[in-house]
């Protein structure tokens, strides 16, 4: 099995990291009821933690299509190679030090790694773009 399928793996158990680390700190704001209920009432502003996690999640979401994309595509496209692999592992490295610096805080240095994560996925794609 190609290395890039096992970063994609890897990344869905970011992605559940991701989402179950924001439900979490606004179930323990907002309660267990709202987290079993329907969700419709209006409720007062995140506080700062949850609110960085929601922001780290959907950022993630957002590029996320396009490093599966980017993985798959090498993958299909049979142009797999050690630096695909590499940027996978960039992308998936950078994305995972992302959350707990977004968490805490951190403005540039959390913008470094993400400018990081788009050059691993940048690796990635090359392969597909080029003829």
């Amino acid at each position: 099995m190609p290395v890039e399928i096992t970063i994609l793996a890897w990344s869905m158990v970011l992605l559940l990291v991701h989402i179950f680390a924001a439900a979490h700190v606004k179930t323990k704001q907002y309660g267990p009821k709202w987290n079993m209920g329907a969700r419709d009432e209006k409720l007062p502003p995140l506080h700062p933690l949850a609110g960085r996690l929601v922001r780290a999640e959907a950022n993630f979401k957002e590029t996320l299509p396009i490093a599966i994309v980017a993985l798959i595509g090498v993958v299909v496209a049979g142009k797999t190679s050690e630096w695909t692999a590499m940027g996978g592992w960039i992308w998936l490295g950078a994305r995972i030090v992302y959350l707990p610096l977004y968490a805490a805080g951190i403005p540039v240095v959390r913008t470094i790694i993400f400018l990081a994560s788009l050059v691993g996925i940048l690796i990635v794609l090359w392969p597909l773009l080029t003829v």
